[in-house]
């Protein structure tokens, strides 16, 4: 199985504050949830703490191997979400491994 861990710092933009952006994100990720087959488990949340350090928002998500994961990122239901990321984001990490 593959664990895929993203984290994200959002801005605010047009009507939206970073903190509702950051809720946005998480709720759309969600969303993906039985939409993609490859797609076996999937956590969001937002930073509840404060810090230099911090990032905003966190995907945990769960795949049979690397192959379902890159199924995954090129899933309609999945490119949607990107859009969302690319007009929000002002930085992302990210670490995929075995479990």
């Amino acid at each position: 199985m593959i664990r895929h861990v993203v984290m994200w710092r959002v801005k605010p933009t047009g009507e939206h504050g970073a903190g509702e952006n950051a809720a946005r994100l998480r709720d759309a990720l969600l969303a993906l949830e039985g939409r993609i087959p490859e797609l076996l488990e999937i956590e969001a949340g937002v930073n509840e703490l404060e810090g230099d350090e911090a990032m905003d928002v966190v995907l945990i998500a769960s795949f049979a191997d690397y192959a379902a994961l890159e199924r995954y990122q090129k899933h309609p239901a999945h490119l949607e979400v990107a859009e969302l990321v690319k007009a929000i984001r002002t930085e992302r990490r990210a670490v995929d491994f075995s479990v």
